[in-house]
């Protein structure tokens, strides 16, 4: 079955909520070096997020200035994470994601 470009687009949103909801990648440089993607495709996948009713905001760190903090999922919207968690074989496979 080939990939097509919305279902890899929303593969990716949900592989990356995961990335951030675990705690594995929280910025944009940990989701790049996680994931391969470019930096713009990582930044865009972000700002995808509210597209699915995902909740993702960015928490500045206390002091910190030049954007230091870290992304959290506040609220997975309509997406199952159980689903999400138990399909990353899956999605890291069809994505061609370390």
């Amino acid at each position: 079955m080939e990939l097509s470009k919305t279902r890899s687009s929303f593969y990716r949103r949900l592989y990356v909520a995961w990335l951030i909801d675990s705690g594995t990648a929280t910025s944009v440089p940990a989701l790049m070096a996680a994931t391969g993607m470019p930096r713009r495709t990582a930044q865009d996948t972000l700002a995808a997020l509210a597209e699915l009713d995902i909740d993702c905001t960015f928490e500045q760190e206390a002091g910190e200035r030049h954007n230091a903090g870290r992304y959290a999922i506040r609220d997975w919207g309509p997406i199952d994470r159980d689903w999400v968690a138990a399909q990353l074989p899956r999605l890291k496979s069809v994505l061609g994601y370390p």
